[in-house]
């Protein structure tokens, strides 16, 4: 496993989905990399600080536009 392997993991890592090869080899990675671990527990606790916020409510005329841009991204009417 080098840095990339990881980044490409990390996701899956995080999320406990890992199949025990793929994670002993980041595991082992992580352990010689410091680099990669400030990564990961920087994602960590992002993803933490994120689900423990309160949603913000969307101005409405950010919320039209971004509704309008989805409609048209996806070629549909709104």
């Amino acid at each position: 496993m080098n840095c990339r392997g990881l980044i490409v993991e990390l996701g899956d890592y995080l999320d406990g989905e890992l199949g025990p090869t793929v994670l002993a080899e980041l595991e082992l990675h992580l352990q010689r990399c410091e680099d990669c671990r400030i990564v990961v527990d920087t994602t960590r606790k992002t993803i933490e600080i994120f689900c423990r916020a309160e949603p913000i409510p969307l101005p409405e005329d950010v919320h039209r536009r971004l509704h309008q841009a989805l409609f048209q991204r996806l070629g549909r009417t709104p």
